[in-house]
């Protein structure tokens, strides 16, 4: 990430939202096939095709290197898992980040879905990560502080008792996939950078069972948790407005496909 700030044009915010609920119809998606047995590979591909075939282009596929179209990180992976052929096993959660290239302007957004029955604490893990999602996106507003945001999350999350991923963090969204301002999921309210119109951030949660501390496995992409708890992720990519952010990526279409297969979580 560079060092500038970029706020975007209402046009230019516009373009993004295409590119988000691009995202957003993505995961829908992986959420009609997602099931014990189907492999992430299998799910990678499904996406690639539905990204291109609506006009846009994978965003992760290429870049440093990563060699598929989404990231697919399940139990203790925390994020940038790489797709593979391994089935996906009842009981576990899979996180699941995809972003679109459309119009020269980027889109990102993720969600942590179970696999057929999940045990309740693992549920309330999910939950909560979305849960302190929305709380950080209520503190995106015009006039606050950066760190207004990461408080918010923080204030939700540690009072489950779950360790916050310090080391990976939100971001801003543009013409580059990872622009500044960098969005820790911590943070002091009131400390930071002035929050302002046109600031397009992507807000991610990345919350762990036990403990924060992280570790890294040999592909120089996949994260883990240190002692091997599940973690959940959640992300929207949102606009900085007066009063309230703007949400511009979606979870209605995922929820919706849930929904019929009966696994919304709230």
């Amino acid at each position: 990430m560079g060092s500038k700030i970029y706020y975007k044009t209402d046009e230019e915010v516009e373009l993004i939202r295409e590119s988000s609920l691009l995202v957003a119809k993505s995961h829908a998606v992986v959420a009609e096939y997602l099931e014990p047995g189907v492999t992430t590979k299998f799910l990678d591909s499904k996406v690639e095709e539905f990204i291109r075939d609506s006009g846009g282009e994978p965003a992760f596929k290429g870049y440093q290197g990563f060699p598929n179209s989404i990231c697919a990180s399940p139990n203790a992976e925390i994020v940038h898992g790489i797709p593979n052929e391994k089935p996906l096993e009842e009981g576990g959660i899979i996180s699941i980040d995809c972003g679109v290239l459309m119009n020269g302007f980027y889109g990102d957004s993720a969600y942590t879905y179970c696999v057929g029955e999940v045990n309740q604490d693992v549920k309330d893990l999910l939950i909560t990560t979305k849960k302190s999602l929305y709380a950080g996106i209520g503190a995106a507003i015009e006039g606050g502080r950066l760190g207004d945001i990461g408080y918010s999350i923080q204030s939700i999350v540690q009072e489950k008792g779950y360790g916050i991923v310090r080391e990976l963090v939100g971001h801003g969204v543009g013409k580059e996939l990872h622009e500044e301002p960098q969005v820790p999921n911590y943070g002091a309210r009131g400390r930071g950078i002035r929050l302002l119109n046109g600031l397009v951030l992507a807000i991610e949660p990345m919350i762990n069972q036990g403990t924060g501390r992280v570790k890294w496995l040999n592909d120089g992409w996949s994260v883990l948790t240190a002692d091997g708890l599940p973690s959940a992720h959640f992300e929207h990519t949102v606009v900085v407005r007066k009063g309230k952010a703007e949400i511009l990526s979606s979870f209605e279409f995922v929820e919706e496909v849930l929904k019929k297969k009966n696994k919304v979580l709230v």
